[in-house]
């Protein structure tokens, strides 16, 4: 038998019930969870589904984290009722529970605060927002899921998986000064594409100089493998990781987690090899996080505002780019005189403003007419207070450019933190290598976290709980019941993000009717109709669904009126949301299927069967696993489990 990959390992060890002495791709394991995370825009949702299964107990109040950020500023605070409702209903919930790890409005993006004080090596952590999958970076098997399925790993304390497949990223070389972990996965996009060989599976990222590359870069890395299609991103646990810990708060969190390695026999589908020499910085233009360039083939272009921020941009990227900043005030450059709410820098922790602060980095971006915001998502999403208005250009060190993403009409490049900074002198993409020339790297090196050396502990053999106490009493699975659907055909292109399904905006709802009055408001506006006028079979390409964990995009085909979806892939997170709410799909392979059906045509699905009939021809998908078939029997994930927490009779 072929040895296990990291995710594997981490996997098999936290595995409940399970019989065999390994686990491997295409296993579904019940696991035990160490983490669930959340913030108040997930927590609308969940709450939903914490109030259908009567406001239990948590598994363990001291492992759930809810951090304010994504709606939240002081102006949207102060004036926005619907942030009021939202925040109100978290910190009702957080006194409610008695859990430790709340963080209010503004004071770290959700990612932020949890990746540098708390989660270790080797733990499993769930969250309600695909960058979830940040803290591979802590060598975590991190993974973003819906709403739905959080509320109920955090009242359980465990959850269902189906062991990924892996591949495996190799970083060969080394990289020029001031080349940053946003530049190397903007590479990786570039290579590799968007929902392409990451597609629901693990990455794991290993280097020919793991040691150049900061727990810091790692977390950069890890985020964007949502943007990769991965399920999650990890990196193995050594010095790096090991510093970290030692430098945090709280003593119980400076040691402790799993140390694991990848055995060297572990089975990955394929390794990818990124050369890292002379790598220069990369822009990705719109609409899509791989339609990567390098730097000098995007020169001049104009831009109406530079933000530097969101959970992706991490502590050194923004002292990097302070650094570019005062680079070139020295050489003479002075910013060009607009409006300050074109120019916006968010620390992403009120630790990490404290400590730009005090190293005098603020006062650098402040003199480069940038407003510094409180730790929030800001413009990253573009539904607080800051948005970009319609056809506005901005560059932004964000980890997405879809469209609309910063703001209604909005149009997203993105950059490295050093080329946002170089770019916002004169308003346009700019080349910072020339700047990055003249910082002072020895101030630099000062200024970050310096190279551990520190050896990494690591336990050669995992061990799985084999008690079924924690799984109480099997699921009662569901039976799919025969129904022929018959609709007409709505068609689609491949990798539509849940971002175009429904805008970040609309996630405030909880009506299921309004939800999907919203369904791609801004995307396709007469889609509503369409559905109601019978187009209600959606048949789409790639990557259906990839983008936000919200489950709100579930809930807008469903309210919407959407009889079943077909494409050639789900992402990982919306697949699970549709089981979730008992939406029927299929994955179906088939070319011929695609290039045959148009726009209006009729359908007859046979889900059970998983047959589909397009003018007499018989077209076939994939039979979906029992778990999925059983929860959507059961009329979703929450019938499913209220079943589970009912008392035998």
């Amino acid at each position: 038998m072929a040895g296990m990959t990291l995710t594997e390992k981490i996997l098999f060890h936290h595995a409940l019930d399970w019989p065999v002495d390994h686990v491997k791709a295409g296993d579904i394991i019940t696991i035990r969870v160490d983490w669930t995370i959340a913030s108040e825009l997930a927590w609308n949702g969940m709450n939903l589904t914490y109030e259908a299964l009567g406001r239990p107990p948590l598994f363990d109040k001291d492992r759930f984290y809810l951090a304010l950020d994504h709606t939240v500023d002081r102006t949207t605070l102060a004036n926005d009722s619907r942030t009021q409702k939202l925040v109100q209903l978290s910190r009702h919930f957080a006194k409610e529970a008695g859990i430790k790890y709340f963080f209010d409005a503004n004071q770290t993006i959700m990612h932020t605060e949890f990746f540098r004080q708390l989660v270790r090596p080797g733990e499993i952590v769930l969250g309600a927002d695909s960058h979830t999958s940040s803290h591979g970076g802590m060598a975590a098997v991190a993974i973003g899921l819906g709403g739905a399925d959080i509320a109920i790993a955090m009242v359980l304390g465990r959850s269902w998986i189906q062991v990924p497949e892996a591949i495996r990223v190799h970083y060969a070389g080394r990289l020029p000064f001031g080349l940053t972990g946003k530049d190397v996965i903007l590479k990786t996009l570039g290579q590799l594409g968007r929902n392409t060989v990451a597609m629901e599976r693990t990455v794991e990222f290993t280097g020919d100089h793991l040691e150049d590359f900061s727990t810091d870069f790692r977390f950069t890395i890890a985020n964007m493998t949502a943007e990769f299609g991965g399920l999650n991103g990890i990196f193995p646990a050594d010095g790096h990781v090991q510093r970290t810990m030692q430098q945090r708060r709280a003593s119980e969190f400076r040691q402790g987690g799993w140390w694991f390695a990848a055995d060297a026999d572990a089975k990955y589908l394929e390794t990818f090899r990124i050369d890292l020499n002379g790598l220069v910085p990369q822009v990705a233009k719109p609409f899509s996080p791989d339609n990567v360039f390098p730097v000098q083939e995007t020169l001049g272009q104009k831009l109406n505002g530079c933000f530097i921020g969101a959970c992706t941009t991490t502590e050194e990227e923004l002292i990097l780019g302070a650094l570019v900043l005062d680079a070139g005030f020295r050489a003479g450059l002075k910013p060009d005189a607009i409006s300050p709410d074109y120019r916006i820098v968010v620390p992403g922790s009120l630790e990490i403003a404290e400590n730009l602060q005090k190293a005098g980095l603020l006062e650098i971006y402040k003199r480069a007419g940038y407003r510094i915001n409180e730790p929030g998502c800001s413009m990253c999403l573009g539904i607080a207070s800051d948005r970009a208005l319609p056809n506005e250009i901005w560059l932004s060190s964000q980890n997405r450019n879809f469209h609309n993403r910063m703001g209604k009409g909005s149009i997203a490049w993105l950059a490295s933190a050093a080329t946002v900074a170089a770019s916002s002198f004169n308003m346009q993409v700019t080349d910072p290598r020339p700047l990055l020339a003249q910082v002072d790297q020895e101030k630099w090196r000062r200024l970050v976290a310096p190279k551990s050396g520190l050896p990494a502990a690591v336990i050669s053999q995992p061990s799985p709980d084999r008690s079924t106490h924690a799984t109480r009493k099997a699921q009662r699975n569901g039976k799919l019941q025969h129904v022929l659907l018959k609709g007409r055909a709505q068609t689609f292109g491949d990798n539509v993000d849940t971002d175009a399904i429904i805008a970040g905006e609309f996630c405030h709802l909880s009506d299921m009717q309004e939800i999907g009055a919203k369904a791609f408001y801004h995307f396709r506006p007469d889609f509503l109709q369409r559905v109601q006028a019978g187009e209600s079979i959606i048949v789409a390409g790639e990557g259906w669904g990839c983008g936000s964990s919200r489950e709100h995009a579930a809930w807008a085909l469903k309210g919407a009126g959407v009889q079943a979806i077909i494409a050639k892939s789900f992402a990982y997170i919306h697949k699970r949301n549709l089981v979730n709410e008992a939406i029927p799909f299929l994955i179906v392979r088939d070319e011929k299927f695609y290039t045959a059906v148009q726009d209006g045509e009729p359908l007859e699905v046979d889900f059970v069967n998983g047959t589909i009939a397009h003018h007499g021809k018989i077209y076939h998908g994939e039979r979906l696993p029992q778990i999925m078939t059983g929860i959507m029997g059961n009329g979703g994930l929450i019938p499913h489990v209220r079943q589970e927490l009912a008392p035998v009779v």
